[in-house]
């Protein structure tokens, strides 16, 4: 017998994990982007759990992300990372694309770090940029809808959505390990198309400094259920109009690729200072 309501999907697909992680309580959640997967390949006394197999999780299609639940620990830390997320732009509703965030917390993370690969608009491919903020341009809400209580508050407060304590600790590890980790505003569209030059401007004089197709949803999320968030954007291309380049999906993933090192160094960095 299945749930009819969030609150109760939510603690079927947690009980469901928690029982194949042999009763293991993650303290910190991770969504990993395109191509930054192979970080949860790295946790020791690994469990990990097909999305298909999980009551209730959406199963992601796009390339670069492997659809798979990892617990396991990392650095002293005990984790459940999602390798891969679903999108909107998959035809998915805003409730389901935040579905697996959720279950993040409701497994125990409180701490959730969400990473995503984005086109760079101040900043160039190949850099980290811990995310400061960002601006909502998908044209609907996770949230919308009849709330919850149990879940959250009717009205959140978004004022600090990505926690000043874990960006210290960040910019802390960063500067330990010589890693350029500029901040910056994270602009969160649609897609699935990339964006045009014109729109690229648009999100520069509104202030973004990176964009990408994901983050948002989860991050509001995850915030109405009271959990942390710490935003990485891994910049895997200069934006439309911003360099002379055409852009495709095959390129995102193969710079995200080539910064896997720097992006282990810094996650496992975080890790060990939430642990």
């Amino acid at each position: 017998m299945t749930s009819d309501d969030l609150y109760g999907r939510l603690h079927e697909s947690a009980a469901f994990v928690r029982e194949r992680a042999g009763g293991r309580e993650p303290t910190v959640g991770l969504v990993l982007g395109s191509g930054l997967s192979p970080f949860a390949d790295h946790f020791d006394d690994r469990v990990v759990i097909p999305y298909g197999d999980i009551p209730h999780f959406p199963v992601s299609r796009v390339a670069g992300h492997a659809g798979n639940l990892v617990i396991g620990t990392k650095n002293g830390a005990t984790c459940v990372a999602m390798q891969g997320r679903v999108h909107f732009y998959e035809g998915h509703s805003m409730q389901t694309v935040t579905f697996p965030a959720r279950a993040l917390v409701a497994l125990g993370a409180r701490t959730v770090i969400i990473t995503n690969a984005a086109g760079g608009i101040s900043h160039g491919a190949g850099t980290l940029m811990l995310i400061r903020d960002h601006i909502n341009l998908f044209g609907d809400n996770p949230l919308c809808g009849e709330n919850d209580e149990r879940l959250g508050p009717r009205f959140p407060d978004m004022t600090y959505a990505y926690a000043p304590r874990l960006r210290d600790i960040a910019r802390g590890v960063a500067a330990d390990a010589g890693i350029e980790l500029p901040e910056g505003v994270y602009a969160g569209v649609r897609g699935p198309t990339y964006e045009t030059p014109a729109e690229v401007e648009m999100l520069r004089r509104l202030g973004g400094d990176a964009v990408g197709m994901s983050t948002v949803p989860e991050t509001i999320a995850v915030n109405h259920m009271g959990g942390e968030v710490l935003g990485i954007s891994c910049i895997t291309n200069a934006a439309a109009g911003v360099g002379n380049e055409t852009l495709s999906h095959d390129d995102v993933t193969k710079t995200a690729r080539e910064v896997q090192a720097t992006f282990l160094t810094l996650l496992g960095g975080v890790l060990e200072k939430l642990a």
